[in-house]
Formats: C-alpha cells, sequence, structure tokens
C-alpha cells in the first residue's frame, strides 16, 4: 500500500518522522507548525527546530462533530476521536491521540505516531501525526 504524509512541512527527513516547528533566534519561543515571525517578539528570525517525540498528555477532550474544511472523512465517514494537547516541554501541540479512551489521562506518558487521516481517490493512505502510549514502550 501507497502512504504519504498529509504535510511533509511539518516532518523532518528522520525515519519515523519526527514534527517540526520553528524558535525565534531572539526570544526563543518555539511556535508549531512554523512560522515565519515570532509571535512573542516579531523581532528574531525563525529557524527550524525539531520537536520531542516523547510528551505527556496535558488536556484531552473527544471530537464527536465533523470538523471543518479542509477535513475529508475517512471511508465509511467521520467517527469521534481522541483530541487533545501534548505538553512537549518547550510547546503544547495539539494532536490526535492514538490511545483507547479508557486509559486517556492527564499526565499519560505519550510518544509521536502517525495514524491515517483519509486515503486518496487512488488509494494512497494519506499520515497524520498522532500520539500513542509511551507506557508501552517501557515494558
Amino acid at each position: 500500500m501507497t502512504t504519504r504524509l498529509i504535510d511533509e512541512s511539518l516532518f523532518d527527513d528522520a525515519d519515523p518522522p519526527r514534527l517540526v516547528g520553528a524558535r525565534c533566534t531572539g526570544c526563543r519561543t518555539v511556535v508549531f507548525p512554523r512560522q515565519d515571525s515570532c509571535p512573542r517578539c516579531s523581532d528574531g528570525a525563525m529557524a527550524a527546530h525539531v520537536l520531542p517525540d516523547r510528551g505527556e498528555i496535558w488536556s484531552w477532550t473527544v471530537q464527536s462533530f465533523r470538523p471543518k474544511e479542509p477535513y475529508r472523512p475517512p471511508a465509511g465517514g467521520h467517527q469521534p476521536y481522541a483530541l487533545g494537547y501534548v505538553d512537549l516541554g518547550e510547546i503544547l501541540v495539539e494532536a490526535r491521540l492514538d490511545i483507547p479512551r479508557r486509559l486517556i489521562r492527564i499526565g499519560l506518558p505519550v510518544r509521536l505516531t502517525t495514524v491515517e487521516a483519509y486515503r486518496d481517490e487512488d488509494g494512497t493512505q494519506i499520515l497524520t501525526f498522532a500520539f500513542g502510549s509511551a507506557a508501552e514502550d517501557e515494558r
């Protein structure tokens, strides 16, 4: 099966891929996704900054309704999914949570992964970033 990332600019070239934000060269503020100017000081240049691939759930909810465009539902239509803020130390990143709802809790250690967002017309699996439980890695 052919796969591709939903937006190459969100990731680096590592295997597995890591998220890439930006850091201000002036005040050191970190942002994700990347942007051209600092939201805090507007003075420094923004440089690419690879984000940690591990963090912990800061807060979460369930996305029960279909999101606005450009959302594309998966085959079979929209199904509710867990969505949360993940604390990566320097920044909170909003992401899908690839964890059974009964196991999600604030403070849960998580690790970057990818999940299917949808399939293109030609059957290509389009992957987006998500965070899954890191507890499985420590067994």
